[in-house]
């Protein structure tokens, strides 16, 4: 099983800052599937960059869940939902939902967020906020639910099934 880790930030692309939520996303996924095969990218907040980036996960390398973190803010540059959007074919509201509401209990700037989440074809695309905080508390919503989401995705595939067991029932802490 793949999963694609994908950081959209101008300065971690440009090497003036540090990725400090790409790392993170692959470590929280990885305890859910520790066999795994994480592909990881920083990208600039260029929409063609991340649809295609998108694009090729999803078809070209077969990846059964894509986590994206950054770009989903009110800044002019923030275009990741744009992106995500113009690749996926059916949006996954609840997942996004779940995020915000949970978001909102801790502050009400998780109201500002534009997550989205979708299919293309058997991939589940996330986005997440930019902050490694951000990401620790809107992965926790959504880990108890991704294995069965993949596993309606992508029935009998192995190393998916494997994942249903400990932790994604507590969330990943």
């Amino acid at each position: 099983m793949k999963i694609g880790i994908l950081t959209l930030s101008d300065s971690a692309a440009a090497g003036q800052s540090e990725d400090g939520s790409g790392p993170l996303l692959a470590e929280l996924a990885g305890a859910l599937w520790p066999q795994a095969q994480v592909l990881r990218q920083v990208l600039p907040d260029e929409p063609a960059q991340i649809a295609a980036q998108l694009q090729h996960w999803a078809d070209a390398e077969d990846a059964a869940l894509i986590l994206t973190t950054g770009g989903t803010g009110f800044a002019p540059r923030d275009v990741t939902p744009e992106a995500t959007r113009a690749v996926i074919d059916r949006e996954a509201p609840g997942l996004t939902e779940a995020m915000r509401a949970a978001g909102l209990a801790v502050t009400p700037h998780a109201m500002l967020a534009r997550n989205v989440a979708g299919l293309r074809g058997r991939t589940l695309i996330v986005n997440l906020s930019g902050s490694p905080k951000a990401v620790r508390e809107q992965f926790a919503v959504i880990a108890p639910v991704l294995p069965h989401a993949l596993e309606l995705l992508r029935p009998n595939e192995e190393g998916i099934k494997h994942a249903r067991t400990g932790e994604h029932r507590r969330g990943v802490q």
